[in-house]
């Protein structure tokens, strides 16, 4: 097996076009070794070239109530009463360290998105 780390452009394109030839390789083969291998160093180097930012704490409080098919009440119980959660998801109020721990804890959401600084609209 013969692996190498991806220090440039060249060296990505040539391990993508090794994944396209293994894919689909059965696991714990010779070849599925390789493709499992390869796909974290092809991570690995996209990670460090560019990184992906966490979300806007405001826009995945709003893609966790899209994607559950809620409305906002039901941060009511993790932010406060429906005034203070119309005026986070508004940007008139930031998330509060208590605000987001009973978000972490009740709905799942990352407390390391939800510290992410972020825009506030002027009063």
């Amino acid at each position: 097996m013969d692996i190498k780390p991806i220090h440039n452009d060249v060296d990505y394109q040539r391990a993508l076009m090794e994944i396209e030839r293994l894919w689909g390789a059965d696991p714990r083969t010779p070849e599925g070794d390789k493709l499992d291998i390869l796909v974290t160093l092809v991570d690995a180097y996209e990670e460090s070239v560019e990184p992906i930012a966490p979300p806007d704490p405001v826009d995945a409080l709003q893609y966790y109530l899209e994607s559950q098919g809620l409305n906002s009440s039901a941060l009511v119980p993790y932010i406060g009463g429906e005034d203070q959660v119309m005026a986070v998801l508004g940007r008139r109020l930031p998330l509060s360290l208590e605000m987001i721990r009973r978000l972490r804890q009740g709905l799942g959401i990352s407390a390391d998105v939800l510290i992410q600084p972020y825009e506030l609209e002027a009063a």
